[in-house]
């Protein structure tokens, strides 16, 4: 199979896995509703927002717009620099990282575009599915779904914290997605296993003098 095929299916493959849970959660779950998977450190836990990943907001309706058209940019962008290393001799390795980039992009994207005008929205009811009034907001205004919940020490700042002693300490607090995911994996792989891609490719071989020192003993000569 060809490295083309295999970036297709993973990015088809993240798409379907991500859509598919965020729709059971939207017509299972009322917002804020839960489902305790292992004890209290691995929860689905289904929250909406406005904005960026992790649950992290970014602005109004303005805002909104303007991330919006930045995800689409940085799609297209992505979806170019993603066919650049397929036509050249890139492992399938880093073509992978990017293809979970892309993919995790474009699975935010579909939230925010598109889950306002299909789903309804009542504080404290499970979602439904293409309602005979209309959706909970327009184009664009859509809410992305997070249920990833990993609250694995709850905890309290130590007293001689500043600012924050006596408060709670929960980590990982932030609930995200499987687009949220695949996006993190991606970045994470390609600064751990594939920095040398974005290098210059130069490298002394034992023995070769630098570039800097042949020139300095040219001029010497000279």
């Amino acid at each position: 199979m060809s490295n083309r095929k295999k970036s297709i299916l993973l990015i088809l493959l993240i798409l379907v896995i991500d859509q598919t849970l965020k729709f059971w959660i939207k017509t299972h779950l009322a917002p804020g509703g839960e489902i305790v998977i292992f004890k209290n450190w691995f929860i689905l836990h289904f929250i909406e927002n406005n904005g960026m990943a992790f649950g992290l907001e970014f602005g109004n309706h303005i805002g909104k717009y303007f991330l919006s058209i930045f995800r689409l940019i940085a799609i297209g962008a992505l979806g170019w620099y993603l066919q650049k290393l397929l036509k050249g001799e890139a492992s399938f390795g880093l073509i992978a990282c990017f293809s979970m980039i892309m993919a995790g992009a474009i699975g935010n994207m579909i939230d925010g575009t598109f889950y306002g005008m299909i789903f309804n929205y009542t504080p404290g009811e499970v979602a439904t599915l293409f309602p005979d009034g209309g959706g909970y907001s327009s184009f664009l205004m859509g809410r992305v779904v997070d249920m990833f919940y990993f609250p694995l020490i709850v905890t309290t700042y130590p007293s001689w914290v500043p600012f924050l002693g006596g408060q709670e300490l929960i980590f990982f607090r932030h609930i995200f997605n499987v687009a949220d995911s695949a996006v993190s994996i991606g970045v994470i792989s390609i600064f751990i296993f594939h920095r040398h891609h974005f290098g210059d490719g130069k490298k002394n071989e034992p023995g070769e003098v630098p570039q800097s020192g042949v020139s300095n003993e040219l001029k010497n000569e000279a």
